[in-house]
């Protein structure tokens, strides 16, 4: 009798087109990330090996945005190291013994790491060459390190890092070390296809879904319908009589609202089924007989939370921002206008549902994870373990997505609990409906407007009222009943408006989960404040172009990224019938981005965004293909929420489970996107965020311009 071995489909296509024959060797988790052997390591970020093999350490998750790539530019860029040589390697296991917060969110990965990896890489390059002159029994200023070697130039003589690698690591490591002038970048500023594309073009790329450890069992939950309830009772008799299954364990909720300004785990109460496999599990969880004490929550709806909103909105709040008198400038304005504007909840809708592996012993615990956030993946599991941190390691895998969902450490403790509770190893896996419906949720607010134009149709006052549901709760009480992420992107404008207030009311809503979104509170606020800043253009009877500019005349960087995308969009040139034009400026601090959009609207009302020009200045630009392609899938995120985007609620359940209810934009809706970067020397910024807040404001500012209606509540769906 012959014997069969199963495979997945990912690791058939890791042996190729050609015939598979008799035997099947199963790839080792993480074998493909295991560096060569260095014998050069002066600081914690590289390593260069005796075979010239130059290993960066990174600390920053890849989930697509390809940051990491951006990363070892930085390093091999000071090193002067042949980039054919550079390998990413794997991220340390024990966040809190490393020398930064591991955490991968708020664009950050590149400019945070931009000093320290350019010193890392200098320190490096200059004993190189310090051992290439011991060596030569030369004069040290006679060397330079280029492309992977020292060269000597009087004699034109030249070692490789890798046989210097030895005589390197005698040395002592300076403490400072000249930077390069940026004049002399050879890769950083190009185009520079990422090193995480081969693995995951042949399959070899471990994501968190992907994980096999020896002796793992799968689990999956029923988590409550309904948000905050918890289990009443359970029957598993007839899920444990099934193939497969091993046990069956309550899970208690825990709280999403923080104490002491860390972040909670927020995991909803459930029931896992722990079996051999995957569909044995949610077999045996569709046998579960599960009663539910549905608590609070089960009145709530997003009707009654609009409403209680635009009541709040009704009365002053907590100042955010204030400055001149606003309600004096108000009063004596030539003409008032006045708007509310609103945004529903939002869900990340990540590609790879979420998935923890994690295996818990008595002297420590493993985790498995695709996470942003390292750190509170490692602190939750010591919690729910009992052990200290430094008994519990993260290893790192490729995410599909993020978006700020992977910041939570939710799945992450889920899993530990399970896996502590059956005393096995244990991968937790969620289905796309466990994804959506259990999610932390961008809040929702409400924006109350006024502004006020002199005689000449200059605004001279603007006042801005945000109703929302505060995601500060994630870390304690908000101090001063001020959340700093519901005013960001609403406080600080750039334009010149000399007399302004915003201020803030909150709805707490505890039963709801909220977290940060991609561009958080700049997501929401730049689509109020831009549409409404063109309906101030319309009542001024000035071009919104035109009026931003002149308002922008102390803000260099956006003004010049404005003006940017309006001429290489063709601002003021004729369009074909039936199309109109919106523009919009967004700050993510400091990279600023500006978008045109242009639209047509069907006899349906079906909107259609046909092109989409965007300027962005990030500061220095590490790897422009990088930038184009996170600008770009900033622009179709941005553009999903503002077409389709929402999270319902009835009777305290999410309504919303998967792509049916939750549209995204496909491919033949997806315009064509078009990106500039402006060439920048101000301070560096990042790029994963910025293209998402300008792209929904442009586009309805569109809208205005083709129909003359103003959409003030998003998702616009279809206008009828």
């Amino acid at each position: 009798m012959s014997s069969h071995t199963r495979i997945t489909r990912r690791e058939f296509v890791q042996t190729g087109t050609g015939l598979v024959i008799g035997f099947y060797l199963p790839r080792r988790l993480g074998a493909a990330l295991r560096p060569a052997e260095a014998a050069f390591a002066p600081n914690a970020w590289l390593r260069v090996g005796t075979d010239g093999i130059v290993t960066l350490t990174v600390d920053k998750s890849e989930m697509g945005q390809g940051s990491q790539t951006g990363l070892a530019m930085i390093l091999a860029e000071e090193l002067e190291a042949d980039w054919s040589t550079v390998r990413l390697g794997p991220m340390p296991e024990n966040p809190v013994a490393w020398s930064r917060t591991m955490r991968t969110g708020g664009s950050n990965a590149i400019r945070s790491s931009w000093e320290p990896l350019r010193r890392a890489g200098a320190t490096a390059r200059e004993m190189l060459i310090a051992a290439a002159a011991e060596a030569w029994n030369v004069d040290r200023t006679t060397c330079r390190a280029e492309n992977g070697a020292v060269i000597h130039g009087p004699t034109r003589r030249r070692l490789p890092y890798g046989k210097l690698a030895t005589r390197a690591a005698q040395l002592a490591v300076p403490s400072d070390v000249p930077l390069k002038d940026p004049k002399d970048f050879h890769l950083i500023g190009k185009r520079v296809p990422r090193l995480d594309t081969p693995s995951k073009v042949d399959g070899s790329a471990v994501f968190g879904i992907d994980v096999k450890v020896p002796g793992m069992l799968v689990a999956s939950i029923e988590r409550s319908p309904v948000l905050g309830g918890r289990v009443k009772r359970v029957n598993a008799d007839k899920a444990k009589a099934l193939p497969g299954v091993r046990h069956v364990v309550a899970l208690e909720p825990s709280s999403w609202i923080g104490t002491n300004g860390a972040w909670a785990a927020g995991c909803a109460a459930g029931v896992a089924v722990v079996a051999d496999t995957y569909w044995q599990a949610v077999q045996g969880r569709r046998a579960l007989e599960i009663e539910w004490d549905e608590g609070e929550a089960a009145g709530l709806d997003s009707v009654g939370i609009r409403a209680q909103l635009a009541t709040l909105a009704e009365r002053p709040g907590v100042v955010a921002q204030t400055m001149g008198d606003p309600a004096a400038a108000l009063a004596g304005a030539a003409r008032h206008i006045e708007a509310v504007y609103e945004v529903p909840f939002l869900h990340h809708a990540t590609m790879e549902p979420m998935n923890c592996t994690a295996h818990v012993r008595a002297d420590g615990v493993e985790v498995w994870a695709p996470t942003q956030n390292q750190g509170d993946a490692q602190r939750v599991a010591a919690v729910v373990t009992g052990l200290a941190s430094e008994k519990v390691r993260i290893h790192t895998t490729f995410s599909g997505g993020g978006f700020g969902r992977r910041l939570e450490p939710d799945f992450v403790s889920e899993a530990v609990r399970v896996s502590k509770a059956v005393a096995a190893p244990v991968k937790v896996i969620w289905t796309r409906e466990d994804d959506m419906r259990n999610g932390f949720y961008r809040p929702t607010t409400y924006n109350r407007f006024a502004a006020g134009l002199d005689g000449s149709g200059r605004p001279v006052a603007w006042t801005h009222r945000i109703a929302g549901t505060p995601l500060r709760l994630k870390f304690g009480p908000l101090e001063k009943g001020l959340d700093d992420s519901l005013v960001d992107g609403a406080i600080d404008l750039p334009y010149a408006i000399p007399n302004v207030l915003v201020d803030q009311v909150v709805l707490e809503l505890p039963a709801v989960p909220r977290g940060p979104w991609r561009s958080v509170g700049v997501s929401h606020n730049a689509f109020v404040t831009e549409c409404f800043l063109d309906e101030v253009a319309a009542a001024a009877g000035r071009d919104p172009f035109e009026l931003r500019r002149e308002l922008l005349r102390d803000k260099a960087r956006h003004r010049r990224t404005l003006e940017l995308a309006a001429d290489k969009a063709g601002w003021g040139t004729p369009l074909p019938a039936g199309r109109g034009r919106g523009i919009a400026l967004a700050e993510w601090g400091p990279t600023v981005c500006a978008e045109v959009a242009e639209v047509s609207v069907d006899p349906s009302g079906t909107v259609r965004v046909h092109r989409v020009t965007c300027a962005v200045d990030c500061g220095p630009a590490v790897n422009l293909g990088q930038i184009e392609a996170q600008m770009q899938g900033g622009i179709v995120f941005g553009l999903t929420a503002a077409l389709y985007g929402e999270i319902t609620i009835e009777r305290g359940r999410v309504v919303q489970g998967n792509f049916d209810t939750y549209r995204m934009v496909r491919m033949p809706e997806a315009p064509v996107v078009e990106v500039y970067v402006v060439p920048s020397t101000d301070a560096q910024g990042g790029t994963g965020e910025p293209g998402v807040p300008p792209i929904a404001p442009a586009v309805c500012n569109a809208i205005f311009a083709l129909t003359g209606r103003r959409v003030r509540k998003l998702p616009i769906g279809k206008l009828t």
